[in-house]
């Protein structure tokens, strides 16, 4: 049961990657590209019916932490409680940047929500991708110090970053040059992912800009890539022993360069979606060959004390994790109704939306 849970948990996290990164990535966007007001609003239309349902995802997952890995859950929020903090506050900007915008028809107030709305986005894609990288590297479970633990084995709390800024420091932080590396990673990722949803769902005149600040950056996604694979080998002395001993797990590596490479081809698609899927291949891809390199880690420890957190050793009695097979099974058929009834209404370009306008 606790791989059925693991497998629950990590695909509803890709979708919530996959669905709210679109929402990222298009304030990163609005941020930097969208000058004019119909590109603006032609931004806010696209994302507009969806990104509060979207948002849904991330409290799922919570509840699946909590109920199928409760270890893991105390954990993961005590340790990571001020990034935790920090995201929460962005998630309300970002919000009620795009709800307070058109409350009122002053050019200064929709400035302040503008920014608040593009700023919150790309920070939340930032933090993402150093979460993933913290998860890559590991914490130091029961904070090790001399060989000696001073808490329990599963307890740990870092700072936004150390002295040092080093990810092999005994002490880590949050933030670290591969830590950081990989938030970069998840900025360059998000804003490509969002771009395609923009062409996607919208003929704004922006489309054609930005198919080609998509092939732009997808060179700066590659080099990413290349770099944050080699250095690794520093975090991890066999990142890819997982995919030695399973040769079919290669297919994730395979579907995320799929995505990579196909996007070098995006100012030649003829159907718009096909962007969209690329990024999101790549996104999937990209997510299941990270989380397949530390299986079955959750949350690798980085010292020789204490072990480091795996489905088996941080999940619920079985009892529980049977029970709440039958009640995830109801909850999967109502919120695959509602998501088919969702993109069914909303399908098609979203150019005359006009969401928050008011």
């Amino acid at each position: 049961m606790e791989l059925f849970w693991y497998i629950v948990l990590m695909t509803m996290f890709t979708i919530y990657i996959i669905l709210d990164g679109y929402d990222f990535g298009a304030g990163i966007i609005h941020l930097f590209f969208a000058k004019k007001e119909k590109d603006k609003k032609a931004i806010t239309s696209a994302i507009g019916p969806f990104w509060d349902a979207n948002e849904v995802w991330l409290i799922a997952i919570g509840g699946v932490l909590f109920f199928a890995f409760p270890t893991l859950y105390a954990a993961a929020f005590s340790g990571f409680y001020l990034p935790l903090i920090m995201i929460l506050w962005l998630l309300i900007f970002r919000a009620i940047g795009i709800e307070l915008r058109g409350e009122i028809n002053n050019q200064m107030w929709k400035s302040i929500w503008d920014k608040s709305f593009g700023i919150a986005s790309l920070l939340l894609a930032l933090f993402f991708g150093i979460a993933l990288g913290n998860i890559v590297r590991g914490v130091n479970l029961g904070m090790v110090t001399d060989g000696v633990s001073a808490q329990e084995p599963h307890y740990f709390f870092l700072p936004l970053w150390n002295p040092s800024f080093s990810p092999q420091a005994e002490h880590l932080g949050i933030i670290d040059w591969f830590t950081l590396m990989l938030g970069v990673v998840g900025v360059v990722t998000l804003a490509i992912h969002g771009a395609n949803w923009i062409i996607f769902k919208t003929n704004s005149d922006l489309n054609q800009k930005l198919k080609k600040v998509v092939f732009k950056l997808n060179f700066v996604l590659l080099t990413l890539v290349i770099i944050s694979l080699l250095t690794w080998h520093s975090i991890e002395p066999k990142p890819f022993h997982n995919f030695m001993d399973h040769p079919w797990l290669w297919i994730f590596p395979l579907i995320a360069f799929t995505g990579l490479f196909g996007l070098f081809k995006v100012k030649s698609f003829k159907r718009d979606g096909l962007g969209f899927l690329f990024s999101s291949m790549f996104l999937l891809g990209g997510l299941a060959s990270t989380v397949t390199s530390i299986f079955p880690n959750l949350l690798p420890s980085t010292n020789e004390v204490n072990p480091s957190l795996t489905l088996y050793n941080v999940a619920a009695d079985q009892y529980g994790l049977t029970v709440g097979v039958y009640w995830f099974v109801i909850a999967a058929i109502l919120v695959g109704v509602y998501i088919f009834v969702q993109y069914s209404v909303f399908k098609g370009k979203m150019d005359d939306a006009s969401y928050g306008e008011h």
